[in-house]
């Protein structure tokens, strides 16, 4: 259902050479161009700049691919569900943090799936701007993501609340305390998440909120992926700033351990964020469910 015209600007955009869209479409190269022109009178606007070094989106060509890209997925969305209409057959597609990756979040969908035998879930874990983006354009149904969010274009559900905490090793002689004071921590080696993410973040809003700073620790390694940080830690490598939910199943397991920061009140909150106009909303009362019964056997 997708235009041709739509199609050929989303691979245009994609590989800003008319010809390498063209080889893409199947199509002539001047097929493609004439496309382009078609569609830039329909709009009255300019879509591309042509120059030397290929093509370049104008801001309203942007605009026309945000838009295009949600035109596809909406009709992909339309073809599942008529496909599996007939089936009783839901297929969710949920984005999720790295975050949320490594605490209870699979496991709930994961159990929430496994309940329901017409529930089929598809989960992609990227960071959260990018999930956003991908909820705008109808990539995913739903977002689970860290912290508040107030875009009038979506609705969200809190499903939990977190906090960060300073994770160690067993061996390490700070997990025999009943917490950590900032002065310890600076004397740890510490291997944090990247500066993008929303832990490094709060931490780091947090220290300057008692005018402090993370250049007053001593970070030795930035690692995107928890898993393994905590690999790392459970090897006494260091000590990391996490969320108390990616650690549940190895503080249950006493592989690790985790306390408090002295003075830092590092708390946020898990939201479920989904378009205004989602239907499912008796699939998203089941997910809340599952998690918070899922969350009660690590508590």
């Amino acid at each position: 259902m997708l235009s041709a015209k739509a199609n050929t600007l989303l691979a245009v955009s994609e590989y800003q050479n008319f010809t390498k869209a063209a080889q893409a479409l199947s199509l002539t190269q001047p097929a493609v161009s004439h496309q382009i022109f078609q569609l830039e009178e329909e709009l009255g606007v300019p879509l591309f700049i042509r120059g030397k070094g290929g093509l370049k989106l104008t801001p309203q060509g942007e605009i026309a691919v945000k838009y295009a890209k949600r035109l596809k997925s909406l009709c992909k969305n339309l073809q599942a569900e008529l496909e599996n209409a007939g089936k009783n057959l839901t297929k969710l597609r949920v984005g999720i943090t790295h975050t949320s990756e490594s605490n209870i979040t699979t496991e709930a969908l994961a159990r929430c799936s496994n309940q329901n035998n017409e529930l089929f879930i598809t989960i992609i874990t990227d960071t959260i701007k990018n999930l956003y983006d991908m909820l705008g354009n109808y990539e995913i149904d739903l977002a689970i993501v860290d912290g508040p969010y107030r875009d009038p274009d979506f609705h969200s559900l809190m499903l939990d609340t977190d906090y960060l905490v300073c994770v160690m090793s067993t061996g390490n002689p700070l997990s025999q305390h009943a917490m950590v004071t900032l002065s310890e921590l600076k004397q740890q080696r510490m291997i944090l998440r990247l500066p993008s993410s929303a832990t490094r973040t709060l931490f780091e809003s947090t220290l300057s909120s008692i005018n402090d700073s993370i250049d007053n620790f001593n970070i030795m390694l930035e690692v995107d992926n928890i898993a393994t940080i905590k690999d790392l830690i459970r090897k006494d490598l260091g000590v990391s700033i996490l969320p108390k939910s990616a650690c549940m199943d190895e503080l249950r397991k006493g592989k690790i351990a985790a306390l408090p920061i002295e003075n830092l009140s590092m708390v946020r909150e898990t939201r479920v964020v989904y378009n205004r106009d989602f239907t499912h909303i008796d699939i998203l009362e089941e997910i809340t469910k599952t998690y918070q019964e899922t969350a009660k056997t690590y508590r």
